[in-house]
Formats: structure tokens, C-alpha cells, sequence
């Protein structure tokens, strides 16, 4: 026990007099959740509109006024002539071209409906689609309002409808605030990169310096070293994990309603696995380039397939069957079920089997694949 507490010692004093290691620690952590937090956000919001208005009626005019209020939609430009939107469009300058055709009033006063063209830039299918939903909104909201101004009681056929309220009602997110979907996933990105590169890196950093020789021929044998090496970086990523978690409540309100002691359980565990992972990697390259190679090619696609940018239900049959492998997955799964939903240790139980058999397997792994002369 006496050799492993000399061993953490060393391991800290290493990390605390590495300047460079500091820094990407305990400061981009807390600068990229603030970056990635404002950045990664995937409501669709300032879409560009060109206005092409061959009418100049009140009644298109009131159509522009609801497009212009809308958070949505920023004006990119307007015309008379339809080859001025197409060219906006070809260029790139606009994501939509509305057109009100010439007669567009004239023929909602007499015959109580118009034709409009709306032409879209589909090279982006998410903003294409939500740029269509919400102009239908608007011109469904205009259709009515127009609809209560200018038809007269005379017109309006009485008919009997049996109506159906829906009522909403918002768990888990009444705000529908993107932030408080995206922190928690953020968070368990950021520790899951920092265990996995900082851990590949320190075994092979001994190797170039070839200090690894030197603790090879010492009577410290294969166990003692391993927690000697990981377990300080063990308590740096709860650190990071606490950290995360003290930025998202102070600067993006995240509710933390469920229980933080499941919660930091499964991340004890998880961080063991992570670690392992990085140890692995470690055992398999002699330079740390070559460690942050492999570490960053299995951490796009786990941070890829995890459903943090993409949601799983969103992807192929085939994908979904290989994200049951992703262990990241089951992290930013068990993050948003205890912050947001309120979820105990018996709610996540089965996803910490699941993170225990890998930490399990993978420390195994690494602990075979390292060679020791002890």
C-alpha cells in the first residue's frame, strides 16, 4: 500500500509541474462547455428570406410584417423580378424566396384563396424542412387573421364541429431550452476525451523519455503500478465531471433533480473504463502522436454514435444495433435520465452492468497486453 501512495505522489507531482498539461485539464474543460454549450445548437434560427412582392397590397404587406416579427426569418433581400430570388438562391445569399403573385389580394377578397411560391435551399434537409414548417405556420396564422378581418358574417356558413383540445404538457423540460438537452451530453464528452488521451499518453510519455525502463527493473510490481498511474487521473476526472456539473448549474440553469450519488457511482465506474481504454492504447504505440491518432479515431465515432449530436432513434436499423456497444452512449443516457428526469440508482442499474462488464473486459485487456519484467 506504502508503494502505490509513493507512486500516486510522483503521478501528481508529474501532472502539477507539467505546464503544459495544466492548462488542458482544469481550463479548456470549463471554456469549451461554455463554447460548445452556446455553439451546438441545432434550432433553426435566422433563416434568410428574399421577398419578392409583385402585389403591393395590404394584404401581402401584412404577410411581411408577421414574417419580419418572426425570431425565425431575417430578411436577405426583396425584388419585383422572380430572377432576382432564383439568383439569390443560386448564390447562396438566401435560404428561401417567398413570391406574391400579382393579384394575390384580388384573389383572397373573391374567391377566398391565393396561390404562393415558396422556393427553398434543400442542400440542408433539417433547414429546408423547419424553414417550410415555419413559413406554413405564419401564412396559416395570416390565412386566419385575414380570413376574421374581411369575411363578413353573411359569408360564414354556420357548421357544427365537434372539436378536440390537446392540452401540452412539458416534462423533464418545460422550457424546451436546448441548453438543458445538450449540457449534460457535453459534459460527459469532455471527461470522456480528457480520460482517453491524458491516460494513453502518460505510459507512452514514459517510453519516450524512457523513465518506463527505469520503473520496469524496480521490484514495484504490475498492479501497484497501474493504480499507482490511474488512479490520480481516476480523481481528476471526477473533478472534471464536478466541474462540469457546477458550470451547468451556475451558468446554464441545468436542474440536477435526480440522485447525484447514482449519478457519481456510474461515473466512478465509467471513468475506470475510460482509463482502461487510454491504458490500452497506451500498451499498443511507443510515441504519443501515435496514441492521440488511435484515441481520437475510436472517440468520433463513440462521440458520433453516442446520440449527443444525433439522436439514435434518427439512425439506420444497423446503426442503432452498433451504438449498444458505444459506451458513451450509455453515459450521456444515464446524465440526462439523472439531471433531468430524476432517475435513481435502480432507474440506471442496467446500464451500469453494462459500463462494469467494460471497464471489467477492457482493463483486462490492457493489464495481459502490458509487458512487465516484474
Amino acid at each position: 500500500m506504502r508503494t502505490i501512495l509513493f507512486l500516486i505522489r510522483k503521478e501528481f507531482l508529474q501532472i502539477f509541474r507539467n505546464k503544459g498539461i495544466l492548462p488542458i485539464l482544469f481550463v479548456m474543460p470549463v471554456i469549451q462547455l461554455l463554447v460548445l454549450s452556446y455553439a451546438a445548437d441545432f434550432e433553426i434560427r435566422n433563416l434568410k428570406i428574399y421577398w419578392i412582392d409583385k402585389d403591393q397590397s395590404a394584404a401581402s404587406k401584412l404577410l411581411y410584417q408577421k414574417l419580419d416579427a418572426s425570431e425565425y426569418f431575417i430578411l436577405s433581400g426583396a425584388s419585383f423580378d422572380s430572377e432576382a430570388g432564383a439568383e439569390a438562391i443560386n448564390r447562396g445569399k438566401t435560404d428561401l424566396v417567398l413570391e406574391i403573385p400579382a393579384d394575390f389580394e384580388r384573389q383572397l377578397i373573391r374567391e377566398q384563396k391565393a396561390d404562393l411560391q415558396l422556393i427553398i435551399n434543400a442542400i440542408d434537409g433539417t433547414k429546408a424542412g423547419l424553414g417550410t414548417y415555419y413559413v406554413n405556420r405564419i401564412v396559416q396564422d395570416f390565412n386566419n387573421e385575414l380570413r376574421s378581418k374581411y369575411l363578413t358574417k353573411a359569408q360564414v356558413v354556420p357548421v357544427e364541429i365537434n372539436r378536440i383540445n390537446v392540452e401540452y404538457s412539458y416534462w423533464f423540460n418545460p422550457d424546451l431550452n436546448y441548453k438543458t438537452f445538450m449540457v449534460p451530453g457535453i459534459m460527459v464528452m469532455l471527461v470522456t476525451m480528457i480520460g482517453v488521451f491524458i491516460s494513453s499518453m502518460n505510459i507512452v510519455r514514459e517510453k519516450e523519455l524512457g523513465t518506463i525502463e527505469q520503473l520496469n527493473v524496480t521490484p514495484i510490481k504490475k498492479y501497484q503500478f497501474i493504480l499507482g498511474k490511474q488512479f490520480p487521473l481516476w480523481i481528476i476526472g471526477l473533478f472534471e465531471l464536478t466541474v462540469g456539473l457546477l458550470v451547468g448549474k451556475v451558468i446554464f440553469d441545468v436542474p440536477m433533480i435526480g440522485s447525484l450519488p447514482a449519478l457519481y457511482a456510474f461515473a466512478a465506474v465509467y471513468i475506470v473504463m475510460v482509463l482502461g481504454m487510454g491504458f490500452l492504447i497506451s500498451t499498443l504505440t511507443d510515441t504519443q502522436q501515435q496514441a492521440m491518432f488511435i484515441s481520437w479515431f475510436f472517440l468520433v465515432i463513440f462521440l458520433l454514435m453516442s446520440g449527443l449530436f444525433t439522436a439514435i432513434e434518427n439512425m439506420p436499423d444497423w446503426a442503432q444495433k452498433i451504438t449498444l456497444i458505444n459506451p458513451v452512449r450509455y453515459f450521456i443516457e444515464v446524465v440526462r435520465l439523472v439531471l433531468l428526469k430524476g432517475a435513481g440508482f435502480a432507474d440506471i442499474a442496467g446500464h451500469f452492468l453494462i459500463i462494469s462488464l467494460y471497464a471489467l473486459i477492457i482493463n483486462a485487456l490492457a493489464i495481459f497486453n502490458y509487458r512487465k519484467v516484474n
